[in-house]
């Protein structure tokens, strides 16, 4: 299959809150990046994290392999830093070959829960 998508992708809006309701890790608040691979190459990802009052962090790095789909929970990304949670950030998402990038966040702060998904901007 030839490769879709873009080789840069950029989340303008992040936020995850700090509070959660409901069971633990299915419930707990988050941010995900939904990454698709289409081609017959692995991706090499790199992530940047921009916030307001500090310098950026990154990359963050991740492989999403060869006609895979990778879901990638922001709260769990550790290395070079953990995001904190209750700060709002940036992304931008570079790849070697082009990737298609989706952003969803699940907001469980009280029992209406509330998840929204959009495809991220490309650049």
């Amino acid at each position: 299959m030839d490769a879709i998508g873009r080789t840069c992708w950029v989340l303008a809006e992040g936020y995850i809150p700090r509070k959660s309701h409901g069971p633990a890790p299915q419930m707990t608040s988050h941010e995900t990046l939904c990454i698709l691979n289409a081609s017959d190459q692995d991706a090499d990802v790199h992530i940047s994290i921009f916030y307001a009052d500090r310098d950026p962090v990154g990359p963050y790095q991740v492989t999403v392999p060869a006609r895979r789909t990778k879901h990638l929970r922001f709260n769990v990304l550790a290395h070079p830093a953990a995001i904190p949670v209750d700060t709002d950030y940036a992304g931008v998402i570079e790849s070697n070959i082009p990737i298609v990038v989706q952003h969803t966040r699940l907001d469980s702060r009280q029992t209406e829960n509330a998840l929204f998904s959009t495809v991220a901007f490309p650049a």
